[in-house]
C-alpha cells in the first residue's frame, strides 16, 4: 500500500471519528456558556456565622447538632395566638401561626412554611426528611407527609427551641445598593408590601462608619438601602426585579452622577435562594443585552445612617435626581 493511500485511509478515519465526537456531545448552547461564566463570576458564600444571634447550650444542642428536644415540653407547642414564627438563630421568618394546627405528636405542628424559608434535606437516620432553615442551616425538626392532618397533608414537626415568636406578620430583610440610597430608599418605600427602607452603610471594615468615613472611600462600604418587607405580600425575587429596574445596573464606577466605590451596585444575600435568584435574573439581562456590573456579596453589617438621610425625598418633596424606573425583565 503506497503511503498516499494510507494517509488518505487515516484521514477518512479522523473524520470519521470527529464526526461520531460531534454527534455524541453537543457543543454547548449559548445559555450553557453563559451559566458556566455565572458560575465561575459569582461564588455563594454562607451567612457568616458571626451575623447570627448567640445560643444557649440547650439551644445548639438542637440547632446546630440536631438534637430534639422531650416531647410536650416545648413553649410554641401548644401555644394558639396569631404571629409568625422566626429562625432562633438568624432572626428569618419561618411559619406562620395560619399554618399552625394540633397533632398531639409533643412538638410544634405546621402544614406549611413562608416560601422559600425551609429546606428539606436527607436525614442522617437515612429514613426520615429534615428539614432546616433555608437562611442559617439551623436544625427545625422533620417533615412527614401523608398522615391526613389537614387537607395539606403535610406536617412540619418542629422544635419549639429552634423558633421564636413574634406577633404581626411576617418580617423578611433584604438589603441593596445601588448609588445614593435616598432614591433606592425612596422608590423602595412605595412598593406594596414593603413595611420600610432604611438608609445604611454595608459591605466595609469599620464598625459605625459615618458618612464622611464612607465618603472618603476608604472603609469599603456601600451606600445601600435594608428593605424590611412581608413575603406574603411581595416575594425577595419581586423586590430584586425591581431594584434592577430602579437603578443603572451596567454603571460600573458608580450610580449617575455620583462616583466612586460607595456608590456601586450590589445585592447583599442572605441565604443559597436568594443567590439563586441574583443570578437567575443577572441571567436574564443579559441575555437581553445588558452587561451588569452588579457584584453579590453575602450579608454584612448594616450599619443605619444618619437620621438626616432617612426619608430624604419625602421629608423634602421631591424626586430622586439618577433613580427612576425603567422596565428592564
Amino acid at each position: 500500500m503506497s503511503k498516499y493511500l494510507l494517509l488518505a485511509l487515516l484521514g477518512i478515519v479522523v473524520i470519521i471519528s470527529l464526526a461520531a465526537l460531534v454527534r455524541g456531545q453537543r457543543l454547548p448552547a449559548k445559555e450553557a456558556v453563559m451559566q458556566t461564566q455565572h458560575e465561575s463570576r459569582f461564588t455563594y458564600i454562607p451567612i457568616n456565622t458571626t451575623l447570627l444571634n448567640p445560643l444557649n447550650r440547650a439551644e445548639e444542642a438542637v440547632i446546630i447538632h440536631k438534637g430534639t428536644e422531650r416531647p410536650f415540653t416545648g413553649e410554641y407547642t401548644d401555644l394558639e395566638e396569631e404571629g409568625t414564627y422566626y429562625c432562633r438563630h438568624c432572626d428569618a421568618p419561618l411559619y406562620s401561626s395560619a399554618s399552625k394546627f394540633h397533632s398531639n405528636c409533643g412538638w410544634p405542628s405546621f402544614d406549611d412554611e413562608l416560601e422559600g424559608a425551609v429546606t428539606r434535606v436527607p436525614d442522617a437516620d437515612g429514613m426520615r426528611t429534615e428539614i432546616i432553615c433555608a437562611t442559617c442551616g439551623g436544625h427545625l425538626g422533620h417533615v412527614f407527609e401523608g398522615e391526613r392532618f389537614t387537607e395539606k397533608n403535610t406536617r412540619h414537626c418542629v422544635n419549639s427551641i429552634s423558633l421564636v415568636f413574634r406577633e404581626g406578620p411576617p418580617v423578611a430583610k433584604a438589603v441593596f445598593a445601588g448609588g445614593c440610597f435616598w432614591g433606592l430608599e425612596h422608590l423602595f418605600a412605595l412598593k406594596t408590601g414593603v413595611y420600610s427602607a432604611v438608609s445604611g452603610y454595608t459591605g466595609g471594615t469599620m464598625e459605625r462608619p459615618t458618612y464622611e468615613d464612607v465618603l472618603g472611600g476608604k472603609t469599603g462600604h456601600l451606600e445601600a438601602v435594608e428593605v424590611l418587607y412581608n413575603p406574603q405580600v411581595i416575594s425577595y425575587e419581586e423586590l430584586a426585579r425591581y431594584f434592577f429596574e430602579i437603578h443603572d445596573p451596567t454603571q460600573t464606577n458608580g450610580q449617575g452622577p455620583d462616583i466612586g466605590s460607595q456608590y456601586l451596585s450590589a445585592i447583599f444575600y442572605r441565604s443559597k435562594a436568594e443567590f439563586d435568584t441574583a443570578v437567575r435574573l443577572i441571567d436574564l439581562l443579559e441575555k437581553k443585552g445588558y452587561k451588569v456590573a452588579t457584584t453579590l456579596r453575602p450579608l454584612a453589617p448594616f450599619w443605619e445612617a444618619e437620621e438626616y438621610h432617612q426619608d430624604y425625598y419625602r421629608i423634602r418633596g421631591t424626586l430622586p435626581y439618577c433613580h427612576t424606573y425603567t422596565k428592564r425583565f
